[in-house]
């Protein structure tokens, strides 16, 4: 999986379409509590970074999965969304192009 067009060490025998993978988190009361402390005395909101590590992760599994179904390989031009729905629930999108991508031949030619 990588966020550039091409792999370098790769080459890519086939394109299988784009994939997505989508996950939608609550941030419950005291996350939210921590969070509003936070934005008055500064600082990092850490209980909101878990849940966006977490999130990430997830829309990236679920993105393979789906790549693995079309017969993929690996992900290339992987991005991320990130969106709020409603007053509390985040949302984070992953898209990507699933490939089928096989390890490059080293030229050892005189």
């Amino acid at each position: 999986m990588t966020t550039t067009p091409t792999f370098e060490t790769h080459t890519i025998e086939d394109y299988r379409g784009p994939v997505f993978g989508e996950t939608i988190y609550g941030a419950n009361v005291l996350r939210d509590i921590s969070a509003a402390f936070t934005d008055v005395v500064g600082g990092r909101a850490g209980d909101y970074e878990k849940v966006l590590i977490r999130g990430r992760n997830a829309a990236l599994k679920e993105m393979s999965e789906r790549a693995k179904q079309l017969g993929a390989n690996a992900v290339i031009g992987i991005r991320f969304d990130y969106s709020t729905v409603g007053r509390s629930m985040l949302m984070i999108c992953s898209s990507g192009t699933a490939v089928i991508a096989n390890p490059r031949t080293p030229d050892i030619s005189p």
